[in-house]
């Protein structure tokens, strides 16, 4: 196992023409944003993380709207100004059904899917309008949720943001109900092809049930016994995921996956065959589950320390 750098929490992650381009849309220009998008072309998990990282920079800033009044009729414009419109609708509280910024991002969509009707962003980004502003599990708003994931679903079938957007959808704290999130996530685990990021769906519903029983039960619940010990989704994320993924061509959102299996196996005692995946993930952690399980950076380290030490000769 090589030895590890230093934290980097830059949202573009090992993405250097991604991280040029939010430097220079910092500076309100957007050309490189153009470039990078359509350089991107058909790789549509690598263009959702593009834009949704390109979005973050954007919505308090004004260069994702002056590019589209450069260029109304760029996919690639629409569908940026859409990502941003809807995280700036999502500044207001969530539950409340349409309103008129919600309306609008939800207007963008439309005309970037008419714009490039093979692009399944558009529709990624509805199913997150419809997760937040949805009053509490509504079935209108339900019914639709479902019609646009098969629009998603039907430009790209195995597209992980749209999973995990309609898995965090089906979370209790959300829209969902009991057992929902983790039938829906092994029910897709078992069509999914081998190599592919979405066998890591199940980890997602784990750590979320944890982080539910821990909020509300606290202490009393504890981190003694917790439900990564010999639970099977772990093992199956390894073998189908991490031993047939192609190494030399990680997916866009590689990080966030790996840092689930990463945790997964740390607090399954498998730290010896953890250090391997600490090793792909290097300086990238996320928050997201460790700081589920107490102090995220402090966790990583430690446990991959311990990974490190594990798999010394």
């Amino acid at each position: 196992m090589r030895r590890q750098p230093a934290f980097d929490r830059h949202p573009a992650r090992d993405d250097s023409r991604l991280r040029s381009a939010v430097e220079d849309a910092a500076m309100g220009r957007w050309e490189s944003a153009g470039e990078l998008l359509t350089a991107t072309g058909a790789d549509w998990d690598r263009r959702v993380f593009r834009l949704q990282v390109l979005a973050r920079a954007g919505a308090r800033l004004t260069f994702a709207d002056t590019w589209a009044q450069a260029e109304p009729r760029s996919p690639h414009a629409l569908a940026l100004l859409a990502t941003v419109r809807a995280l700036r609708s999502m500044a207001r509280p969530r539950g409340q059904g349409s309103g008129p910024e919600m309306e609008e991002a939800w207007e963008t969509c439309h005309a970037a899917g008419d714009a490039l009707p093979a692009d399944p962003t558009p529709y990624v980004v509805m199913l997150a309008l419809l997760r937040y502003h949805s009053p509490d599990r509504d079935p209108q708003w339900r019914e639709t949720v479902y019609s646009v994931w098969r629009e998603a679903e039907a430009r790209d079938p195995w597209n992980r943001e749209a999973h995990h957007e309609l898995l965090t959808y089906m979370f209790p704290d959300w829209h969902g109900v009991a057992g929902e999130m983790f039938h829906w996530a092994q029910e897709r685990c078992a069509h999914v092809p081998r190599g592919m990021p979405l066998h890591t769906l199940p980890l997602v519903a784990l750590a979320e049930s944890h982080r539910m029983r821990m909020e509300k039960e606290g202490h009393r619940y504890g981190l003694t016994v917790h439900p990564w010990t010999d639970n099977p989704s772990t093992q199956q994320a390894w073998v189908n995921w991490w031993t047939y993924r192609a190494p030399s061509r990680p997916h866009a959102a590689f990080h966030e996956d790996a840092n689930y299996l990463a945790h997964a196996m740390s607090f399954a005692n498998q730290h010896r065959a953890a250090a391997e995946v600490f090793d792909a993930i290097g300086p990238y952690a996320t928050d997201v589950p460790w700081s589920y399980c107490g102090d995220a950076q402090q966790l990583f380290a430690r446990h991959r320390k311990w990974a490190v030490k594990g798999s010394a000769p």
